[in-house]
């Protein structure tokens, strides 16, 4: 597509004036992020003005059937008195001791809506009732607790009771009775509290007492069998002769080595000398031949030989000789024996010890289970006792609470003198019904709003929307006629612009009654108008839009009008604008602009017929050109995606500043996906609570899977 520039139309192009409007300049958004911070008070606000007339008509409604009801009814004439009761010591010196521990005088130790439920039971009631009935006959217990209240009075301790009647002796009566019964019932119920709990103690203090001395023997039995009264200092005792029995293994371990090196000794020759070294008898035999020894050796060097007192010493040496091995080898063998009968008896003491630090290590295993054992002994025990205890001193105090004087509730102030009091206040009557009216309405409003699909605001659509919201066109009181006229009759007689130089030839004069024509409409429509153009227009950031399709989700958007008038505006801008109605289905714009449509595009497209035969001008804007549907034809789909059709819009973008081609609305048609893409894009159309939303949200998941170039949405409401 060409994107050459737009061009102003001037007197020495066309021969038409210069524009009447200056170029539109970007406004300031209408709506923001500050504005969506307080989004949920103006949402409530825009619901109350969208249903007011709802609001209002049920609220008068149910006004009116309030008021009547409350008019029309008799006003009930009724007495009313009351009494209080103490139902709780104020001093916590005369509380009934409980079994439970927990007693905390803050709290309150009476649960109240029990009592209250109890005190209206037929059970207490059946003495009121049968007294009653002796003067009241019709009296029934429903009749009776209808009228009756019974209240706390705040957090105190006190119960207020309150009677309701037509008649003050009737009031009297019953309060009277039943402050008196109430009062019985409390003496009543405290005595048998404290007589159901002595009992109570005194069924439960055999058992416990047979389960302390259970526990008590038990734990008898425990220390006979591991005698020992505490099982830590029984396994101190077990540590200290654990210790006792390492150190003597240690010692005999020590001897052992000792005796054995001995014995290791007395196999080497230098072990057996010093060994016999502690021999005196070898000793002295060996001192003997040592004697001899010297002898000879001395009288050798004297002495041949042969000499017989030579002979003699040396015999004498020999004869003691065998002795002295004889008496070696003795004493080595009792020497060894010795030190084998002291090892033996070492290592049979020291198995001996080693089984008894076994059976102790044994034992000292079993001292922490012992320990445990003990320990939930005594826990048993205790708890035992404790309850005991807390059960004998319970009974204790419960025989001393009988035998004192009982005091039950007591009652602070006695029956009052009946007052009159008005059952029907109609004045609050109507003042409630007022606020329930009121309710009524807004609730209704509320439910219409929850159940409605649609967006309210444009707030709301630009929120769901992804697409660019370019703007939102306010259709005042003409547009929504046209809107509405368009949509309900097949041929609306409409006439847009009036000018009493439309057959004038005059073109300045005619360019003036534009402008004014134009300038007829309200500042919020034009700006809006001229506001989204420029949008438009600033989409591209190097081009400009020279065509584009005006389409819409569902029919009845409001898209011709916001086509019909968006022409005009670039029109009255100074542009040569063309107006194509493409929605061959159910064409619109030859309506608006009061123009025949007896040939259009359709005749374009399936004849022969030249394009200057179609184009219509409007009487008061003879620079706005506008081709009609024509006759609708049998396949309308056939004919837009023709070659033809393609050549058609490629010339008319050649020709003229700004195309805009009025399609159908595009959820579940096709028409608009076959002409967009041979434009700059497509402009979606969405009218404010009316347009479903589910409905858009589907069509914008559509137009995502298409080819197509969404411009933009705009609103209009």
């Amino acid at each position: 597509m060409s994107n050459q520039p737009y061009k102003a139309v001037n007197s020495e192009q066309n021969g038409a004036s210069q524009p009447l409007l200056p170029q539109p300049q970007p406004v300031p958004v209408p709506w923001s992020e500050e504005e969506q911070e307080n989004f949920s008070i103006r949402d409530w606000l825009n619901v109350v003005k969208r249903r007011s007339l709802v609001i209002v008509g049920v609220s008068v409604t149910v006004m009116v059937a309030v008021s009547i009801n409350v008019l029309l009814s008799k006003p009930k004439i009724e007495y009313e008195s009351n009494f209080f009761m103490l139902a709780e010591p104020v001093s916590n010196d005369s509380d009934v001791v409980t079994i439970v521990q927990e007693k905390n005088s803050n709290n309150s130790q009476l649960d109240y809506d029990s009592q209250i439920l109890v005190l209206k039971s037929p059970e207490v009631m059946r003495n009121t009732l049968q007294k009653l009935r002796i003067s009241y006959p019709d009296i029934s217990y429903p009749s009776l607790i209808q009228s009756l209240t019974i209240n706390r009075v705040g957090e105190t301790k006190i119960i207020e009771t309150k009677y309701r009647s037509n008649d003050p002796n009737e009031v009297t009566k019953v309060l009277e009775l039943l402050s008196k019964d109430y009062l019985e019932y409390s003496q009543e119920r405290r005595q048998t509290k404290l007589r159901q709990g002595i009992k109570f103690i005194n069924d439960q203090l055999p058992s416990i007492q047979n389960r302390v001395d259970q526990i008590q023997q038990e734990l008898q039995f425990f220390r006979q069998r591991y005698n020992f009264n505490d099982p830590e200092s029984y396994g101190t005792s077990l540590d200290s002769q654990a210790s006792s029995l390492a150190s003597n293994k240690q010692n005999i371990d020590l001897q052992l080595t000792q005796l054995r090196d001995q014995l290791s000794l007395l196999q080497t020759e230098k072990g057996r000398k010093t060994v016999l070294n502690d021999a005196s008898l070898y000793q002295q035999l060996l001192s003997q031949v040592t004697q001899l020894d010297t002898l000879i050796a001395t009288e050798s060097t004297l002495l041949q030989e042969e000499n017989p007192r030579l002979k003699t010493l040396k015999e004498k040496r020999d004869s003691l000789l065998p002795v002295l091995l004889q008496e070696e080898k003795r004493f080595l063998n009792v020497r060894a024996a010795q030190l084998n009968t002291q090892i033996q008896a070492l290592e049979v003491q020291g198995q001996e010890v080693t089984q008894i630090a076994r059976q102790l290590e044994q034992q000292r295993k079993q001292v922490p289970i012992l320990i445990r054992r003990y320990t939930e002994i005594q826990r048993k025990l205790q708890f035992a006792n404790e309850s005991l205890n807390r059960f004998l001193s319970t009974r204790e105090t419960l025989q001393i609470q009988i035998s004192q004087t009982e005091l039950g509730w007591q009652l602070v102030q006695p029956p009052s003198q009946p007052k009159l009091v008005a059952g029907a206040n109609r004045l609050r009557n109507l003042i409630i019904g007022l606020f329930g009216s009121i309710a009524a309405g807004l609730g209704v409003a509320i439910l219409l709003e929850k159940t409605d699909n649609t967006y309210h605001s444009v707030l709301k659509l630009k929120k769901k929307v992804n697409f660019p919201l370019l703007g939102n066109v306010p259709f005042d009181n003409e547009v929504k006629a046209i809107q509405s006229r368009t949509t309900k009759s097949k041929f609306p007689q409409l006439k847009i612009f009036r000018s009493s130089l439309e057959d004038s030839g005059d073109t300045e004069d005619a360019n003036v009654a534009i402008a004014q024509e134009y300038s007829s409409y309200s500042n919020d429509f034009l700006d809006a108008l001229r506001f989204l153009y420029t949008n438009i227009q600033q989409i591209k950031p190097n081009a400009q839009v020279r065509s584009l399709v005006i389409s819409s989700v569902m029919a009845g958007d409001g898209k011709s009008i916001v086509a019909f008038y968006l022409a005009q505006t670039a029109t009255a801008m100074g542009f040569r604008v063309l107006l194509v109605d493409a929605n061959l289905r159910q064409p619109m714009i030859h309506n608006l602009a009061n123009l025949k449509n007896l040939w259009g595009l359709s005749s374009l497209l399936s004849t022969n017929l030249p394009v200057s035969e179609v184009i219509q001008k409007l009487p008061s804007m003879e620079q706005l050109s506008l081709i009609t549907a024509g006759p609708a034809p049998d396949d309308p789909i056939k004919l837009l995606a023709s070659d033809k059709m393609r050549q058609l819009m490629t010339d008319f973008q050649n020709d003229y500043d700004l195309v805009i081609y009025d399609a159908p609305h595009f959820f579940g048609l096709s028409d608009v996906s076959v002409i967009s893409p041979h434009t700059d894009g497509v402009l979606v159309v969405v009218r404010i609570s009316k347009t479903d939303a589910s409905v858009i949200e589907q069509a914008l998941d559509y137009l995502r899977i298409l080819p197509l170039n969404i411009l933009g949405v705009v609103s209009n409401s």
